[in-house]
């Protein structure tokens, strides 16, 4: 697959969830194509449309380690995002970075991912959790914030107040995550 291929096939109209597979299995062979597909995310995010994103999180539930050569790419976009069909991806696709490296103890994320960009994923992961976000995103943030909250000592007592004040307004899929973090915040010692 070329770069000019791969966009071709992004601006074809809205792709079907087998169109995104298909896609897929195609990237699976060119990893190299990584950056063109967040750029065309980036762009995508201020259009609104979001067939880049959703390609972007499949790929990376079978590939992440695709994601490591482009990392600093990928964190320094975060914080400007601002499509709900964007954001959501993205958030999973933080969430599948943070479990490699803190669930997973994955040698390549633990090496691979700096202070630099997890704190990038810290940001944006505060932002879309205390923000005006759909449940999924703030789901996602939340499991990031818990797991990154090891390594960085001042998340939790921020976390847990958050989740505490907000838990009672959130939808069921929210106050299930929250409840189920606060759980392991206590048993964590917050």
């Amino acid at each position: 697959m070329t770069k000019e291929h791969l966009h071709l096939r992004l601006n074809s109209g809205r792709l079907s969830k087998n169109k995104i597979l298909e896609l897929v299995e195609e990237l699976l062979h060119a990893p190299d194509l990584v950056g063109e597909l967040l750029k065309a995310i980036w762009i995508e995010d201020k259009e609104n449309t979001f067939n880049a994103s959703w390609v972007f999180d499949h790929l990376m539930r079978k590939k992440l380690d695709f994601l490591l050569p482009f990392i600093d790419d990928f964190a320094n976009g975060l914080e400007n995002l601002e499509s709900e069909s964007c954001i959501r991806p993205m958030a999973h696709v933080c969430e599948l970075l943070v479990l490699a490296k803190y669930k997973k103890k994955n040698p390549k994320y633990i090496r691979g991912l700096s202070s630099s960009v997890l704190e990038k994923i810290v940001s944006a992961c505060f932002d879309w959790l205390i923000g005006t976000r759909k449940v999924a995103a703030k789901v996602f943030a939340m499991t990031s914030l818990l797991h990154l909250g090891t390594e960085f000592k001042w998340i939790h007592p921020e976390l847990k107040p958050i989740l505490e004040n907000s838990i009672s307004t959130g939808t069921v899929g929210y106050k299930n995550r929250a409840q189920k973090t606060l759980e392991e915040l206590k048993k964590l010692g917050y």
